[in-house]
C-alpha cells in the first residue's frame, strides 16, 4: 500500500498564497513529498493586487508602489521579468508633476515656501515617530527637535488603550500646538476669505494628516499606535510603480504552477480542524485532520492549510455568527485579531472631458492639485463641497499629460465613496475642483498681508468636467472587507506575531501539528500593510512546512 502524500491547501491566490505555493512547488523535494492546491474565492488571482484599464491607461485598483527598491523582493522579481519599463506611459512613472499646486479653499494658491515650512514640520514629526531621525546622523537642529518631541510624547494624553498608550494623531496635534506657541501670531490676511496664517498652516497640516491616513489605512490617526510606528520598516531607495503592472509579478509567481493547481471561484465558508488528537470529523477524509467546506457544499480534506485571507475577513470570521473556524480559534488568537486595526483605502479615477480647458486632447493644464480645506467648524466652508471630498488631500494626473486623474480616500469617506453613483461622484468632484481652480488665484506667501484682487468667475463658467469614473470597493468586497492592516492603539507588534503563530500550539500533546498556518501582510511584524510583507509571510509558512518534513534546500 502506497502511503498518501501530505496534502497542503492554500486559501487565497494573492501575493502571500502564490509565494507560498511557488516556494513549495519549486522545492527540490516537492514532487516526492506533497500534494498542493490553491483555492481562491474570487474569479481572478492577485488578491489586493488588481491591475486594470481605464480611459486607455493601465491603472492599479489595489497595490501601487514598490516601497523602496533596496532589498525588496518585489523589485527583484519585477527586474527579472522586465516589468519596470514600458513603451507606454504609466501611473506616476515619471514622478509626480514638477511641483504640486497647493490651493486653499476659495481658490487661493499658496506659495511653495509657506507649504514647505509646514510640510517639513510634518515630515520631521513622522520621521521622529518612525525612528528615522535616530537612524541618521542628526544636525544640531534635529537634536533639538528630538528633545522637543520627547517632551511632547510625555505630555500627550493616552487614547483609551491603557496607560501610556499614545496615538500618532495625538502626538501630531500636540506638536502643532507647541509649534504655534513658539512662533509669533501672524495678522489676518485681508480679503482672502478670512484665511489667517494659522488657519492656513492648520489646513496644510490636515492635508498631510489625510495623506498619512491613506498610507496607513487608519481612518482616524487617533486610532494609530505611536509606539508601533518605530517598528515599521521600509526598504531604502526610491518608491516606484511597475510599468507593466503589479499583476505581472503575481503572474510570474503563478507561472511555475501546473494548470489546475489554482482553483478559482472556490469560496471557503468553514475550516474544520482538530485541536486535540481524539477529535475527529464526521466526514472522514482518510485521517487528514483539516476539512475545508466551500460555499457550493463541497468539502476538501487536508493535512495542512495556509490561510492567507485578509485581516478583515478574519475579523468577520471570529464573529459570533460566523463559524469560519470549527472549533473556534483559541482566545489568544482572536484577541490579537480583534485588537489589530484594518482600514479601508479606496482609489477614485476620473477621466477628464477633453474639452475641459478648451483644447481637445490637451490635458497639460490640469495640475498636481493639493487641496487645503477650511476647518469643519468654519463658516467659510463652501456649502456645495460634499463632506466625503473634504478629507481627500489631492487630485492629480496619473502621469504627466494624462487625461486620467487619481484621488485617494480613507476611512468613512472611502466607504461612502462605494455607495455613491457615478453621477454623484462626478458632481461632487467637479464642484470641489472648480471651486479651487476657477478662482483668480492670488498667491499667498509666508509674508502676505495682501488683498485678493480680480473679478471672481462663476464656478459653472469654468467648471471642470469629467467623462467617466472608476472606483475601487475594497471595504464592501466580502473577499477582503478592507484594504490593509495597521497597529491600532491598544494593540502592538506582538499581536502581529501572535497572528502568525500556527495551530495547534506546538505544546499541544497528541495533536497533528501545523494544521492551520497563517500568512498575509497582517502577519508580518515590520512589513505589515505591504506586498513585500505578504511575500515574506508566504515564504515563512512554506519554509515552516518544508522544515517540518526535513526537506533539503529550504
Amino acid at each position: 500500500m502506497v502511503a498518501k502524500k501530505p496534502r497542503i491547501v492554500i486559501i487565497g491566490a494573492g501575493m502571500a498564497g502564490l509565494t507560498a505555493a511557488n516556494k513549495l512547488y519549486t522545492s527540490s523535494s516537492f514532487n516526492d513529498m506533497f500534494e498542493l492546491c490553491v483555492v481562491e474565492g474570487g474569479p481572478r488571482i492577485g488578491g489586493r493586487i488588481n491591475t486594470s484599464e481605464f480611459g486607455g491607461d493601465r491603472i492599479e485598483m489595489g497595490a501601487t508602489w514598490i516601497h523602496g527598491i533596496g532589498g525588496s523582493p518585489v523589485h527583484k522579481i519585477a527586474q527579472e521579468i522586465h516589468s519596470l519599463e514600458s513603451e507606454q506611459p504609466w501611473e506616476c512613472m515619471d514622478g509626480f508633476l514638477d511641483e504640486p499646486k497647493t490651493v486653499a479653499e476659495g481658490g487661493f494658491e499658496l506659495s511653495p515656501s509657506l507649504v514647505e515650512s509646514i510640510s517639513t514640520l510634518f515630515k520631521n514629526l513622522m520621521d521622529y515617530a518612525q525612528g528615522k531621525l535616530n537612524e541618521r546622523e542628526e544636525s544640531s537642529e534635529e537634536v533639538n527637535f528630538c528633545k522637543l518631541a520627547d517632551k511632547i510624547c510625555k505630555i500627550c494624553p493616552s487614547n483609551g488603550g491603557g496607560p501610556g498608550k499614545l496615538s500618532v494623531g495625538s502626538f501630531l496635534r500636540q506638536a502643532l500646538n507647541v509649534y504655534w506657541d513658539s512662533v509669533k501670531e501672524q495678522e489676518q490676511i485681508e480679503g482672502c476669505g478670512n484665511w489667517s496664517r494659522k488657519l492656513i498652516e492648520e489646513a496644510i497640516f490636515a492635508m498631510h494628516e489625510n495623506i498619512q491616513r491613506t498610507y496607513t489605512s487608519a481612518g482616524d490617526l487617533l486610532t494609530l499606535d505611536f509606539d508601533a510606528e518605530s517598528e515599521y520598516r521600509m526598504f531604502p531607495g526610491e518608491e516606484i510603480t511597475i510599468a507593466k503592472g503589479y499583476l505581472s509579478v503575481i503572474e510570474s509567481l503563478a507561472s511555475v504552477l501546473p494548470h489546475g493547481l489554482i482553483q478559482l471561484g472556490r469560496k471557503v465558508v468553514r475550516i474544520e480542524w482538530q485541536p486535540e488528537a481524539h477529535q475527529s470529523s464526521e466526514h472522514g477524509g482518510a485521517g487528514r485532520p483539516v476539512k475545508i467546506h466551500f460555499c457550493d457544499g463541497s468539502i476538501m480534506s487536508a493535512d495542512h492549510v495556509i490561510v492567507t485571507v485578509s485581516l478583515g475577513v478574519l475579523k468577520a470570521g471570529i464573529g459570533p455568527d460566523s463559524g469560519m473556524f470549527n472549533p473556534p480559534l483559541p482566545t489568544f488568537k482572536t484577541e490579537a485579531i480583534s485588537r489589530l486595526g484594518f482600514g479601508v483605502v479606496n482609489k477614485l479615477f476620473l477621466q477628464l472631458s477633453s474639452r475641459h480647458d478648451g483644447r481637445d486632447g490637451d490635458y497639460s493644464k490640469f495640475p498636481f492639485l493639493q487641496m487645503a480645506f477650511h476647518r469643519p467648524d468654519s463658516v467659510w466652508r463652501h456649502k456645495k463641497i460634499p463632506w466625503w471630498m473634504r478629507r481627500t488631500a489631492s487630485l492629480s494626473p496619473i502621469y504627466k499629460n494624462s487625461g486620467v486623474l487619481l484621488s485617494w480616500f480613507a476611512g468613512k469617506e472611502a466607504l461612502e465613496l462605494e455607495t455613491l453613483s457615478d453621477e454623484e461622484i462626478i458632481d461632487g468632484v467637479s464642484t470641489t475642483v472648480s471651486s479651487f481652480l476657477s478662482q483668480p488665484h492670488k498667491q499667498l506667501n509666508s509674508n502676505s498681508h495682501g488683498v485678493c484682487n480680480g473679478k471672481e468667475k462663476s464656478v459653472d463658467e469654468n467648471r471642470v468636467r469629467f467623462a467617466k469614473v472608476l472606483k475601487s470597493k475594497w471595504g464592501n468586497d466580502p473577499l477582503f472587507l478592507g484594504s490593509y492592516s495597521y497597529v491600532a492603539v491598544g494593540s502592538s507588534g506582538d499581536d502581529l506575531d501572535t497572528l502568525a503563530e500556527p495551530l495547534p500550539n506546538i505544546d499541544t500533546l497528541g495533536s497533528a501539528p501545523l494544521q492551520i498556518l497563517f500568512a498575509g501582510e497582517a502577519t508580518h511584524r515590520t512589513h505589515y500593510s505591504t506586498t513585500h510583507g505578504a511575500y515574506f509571510s508566504g515564504l515563512r509558512e512554506a519554509s515552516r512546512l518544508l522544515q517540518h518534513y526535513h526537506c533539503v534546500g529550504v
